[in-house]
């Protein structure tokens, strides 16, 4: 290959990772358009856990081999029609059911200013107050955004501890932050991402009044 062939494939290339980078916006990979063995899959794998079926009951009833229906649950097969009504019959559901997941809306919350739910938590009860911005309806990660408010009755309290990860941006005020063994002093404009199994909260109120926004993410518990 000649230099300038080399070179149009380096543009190319470039061309390419930047056109990729404008769709996602960030590091994380392109959405995967659902497919809809997929979506009826995890139908199926819902309507069978109301009914606190097992693979194997739910593959007995319907007169398919448990490896089968294993395959359709997590959508790496398409199930004839016959299958699928045998099964929508042994969960006494419509067969039309099955095919809810496909149809439904991607998840949007809206919140206009200062209508987020004022919500009880932990740090409550020492005079935090905390306002939800949103919610997601489903999915396997939870996302819950708080808009955290500190008036000068406020006291300090760096015992939270939970599941998952936390960012934090300081909109007003001054506070020393605890994280494990470490302090952080956060002023406006300032931020943390931490591993929010390890205890933290705020440790000095140093400027009050004091806000921040706080998100946390975590993998629900399906079980």
């Amino acid at each position: 290959m000649d230099r300038k062939t080399k070179n149009a494939v380096a543009v190319a290339d470039d061309s390419a990772t930047t056109a990729q980078n404008l769709l996602t916006v960030s590091n994380a990979p392109p959405g995967e358009a659902r497919s809809l063995e997929r979506a009826i899959g995890s139908q199926i794998r819902q309507l069978r856990r109301r009914l606190n079926l097992s693979v194997a009951d739910l593959a007995s009833a319907a007169q398919i081999s448990t490896g089968m229906m294993s395959k359709i649950e997590t959508g790496q097969i398409s199930a004839s029609l016959a299958s699928l009504q045998s099964i929508a019959a042994a969960l006494s559901a419509p067969m039309t059911s099955l095919f809810a997941a496909f149809e439904e809306q991607r998840d949007c919350s809206f919140v206009k200013a200062d209508q987020g739910v004022v919500i009880e938590r932990r740090g409550s009860k020492v005079g935090h107050i905390y306002q939800l911005l949103g919610h997601a309806l489903g999915g396997d990660i939870a996302v819950e955004p708080y808009l955290i408010t500190l008036e000068k009755e406020a006291a300090p309290y760096t015992a939270f501890q939970h599941a998952g990860r936390e960012f934090i941006y300081m909109l007003t005020g001054v506070v020393d932050y605890r994280h494990g063994d470490k302090v952080y002093r956060l002023a406006p404009g300032d931020s943390l991402l931490f591993d929010s199994s390890a205890m933290h909260g705020p440790e000095n109120l140093i400027e009050l009044p004091m806000t921040y926004l706080s998100i946390i993410i975590y993998q629900r518990d399906r079980t």
